[in-house]
């Protein structure tokens, strides 16, 4: 006897997708359930990811090279990490979970440095840069950069507290309200705009899924759901009503 996995895969796609949707109609167990499994999985497929790809060769590869054979050669020097990481599990220990800030400590600390530069770089140097004109350009390139000059500046114009915003400071500030506003927009119109070719997949999956060589996946489990979803509802207002 054979098995098909691949309708069990589809059946499941199907399933997850419809409990995730069903949140339109309210809290119920199907969407509370696939939100527990989509944690539950998300989480186990990053542990097993971080601990294959990187902490196992990089970590215990350069400790026990013989054994794990990683291609690294011995380094004593990753016994620190090793105790760090040690260390952050004793969070479970109420006695020892002090052990754990040194690690905190550590990343919070290595973060801040490694990422300073980087920070300053890109978010500092880089828009003073970027805002800057260059007359060698073209008319419509010095046009483009006069334009960016002219938000960076009353954007900042329009943060700027220490002084009342009236007179000359108070029309630059409109101006960057104005600029600011453009910018939210289309960003809020970008994330929606792919938010929407998400859902159209999904619309796309379902429909294919609709078909006899999946076993008609979708209208099936679509009404069984909202048969499921009445009855439940129905006792929920029954429970209500007596209470």
């Amino acid at each position: 006897m054979s098995y098909n996995f691949d309708i069990i895969g589809v059946w499941s796609l199907v399933i997850m997708t419809l409990s995730i949707l069903s949140y339109l109609y309210g809290d119920n167990p199907f969407y509370k359930a696939a939100e527990h499994i989509f944690v539950g999985v998300s989480a186990g497929y990053i542990f097993a990811i971080t601990w294959w790809d990187q902490v196992w060769p990089n970590l215990f590869g350069r400790l026990f090279p013989d054994y794990v054979k990683a291609g690294f050669e011995f380094d004593g020097l990753y016994i620190i990490p090793l105790i760090l990481g040690l260390f952050m599990l004793f969070r479970l220990i109420p006695s020892l979970s002090w052990l754990a800030r040194i690690s905190i400590g550590y990343i919070v600390g290595m973060a801040a440095g490694l990422k300073i530069y980087v920070f300053v770089n890109s978010n500092i140097l880089m828009q003073i840069k970027n805002s800057s004109i260059n007359f060698d350009g073209s008319i419509w390139s010095i046009l483009n950069q006069f334009l960016v000059l002219i938000g960076v500046i009353s954007g900042l114009v329009y943060f700027f507290f220490s002084k009342e915003h009236k007179g000359t400071i108070g029309k630059i500030s409109k101006i960057g309200i104005y600029f600011l506003m453009i910018k939210f927009g289309a960003s809020f119109g970008f994330a929606v705009m792919g938010r929407i070719s998400l859902l159209i997949g999904r619309f796309e999956d379902l429909i294919k899924y609709s078909s006899e060589q999946f076993y008609f996946a979708t209208p099936i489990i679509f009404i069984i759901m909202i048969v499921v979803l009445f009855i439940w509802s129905t006792q929920n207002d029954n429970k209500e009503k007596t209470n």
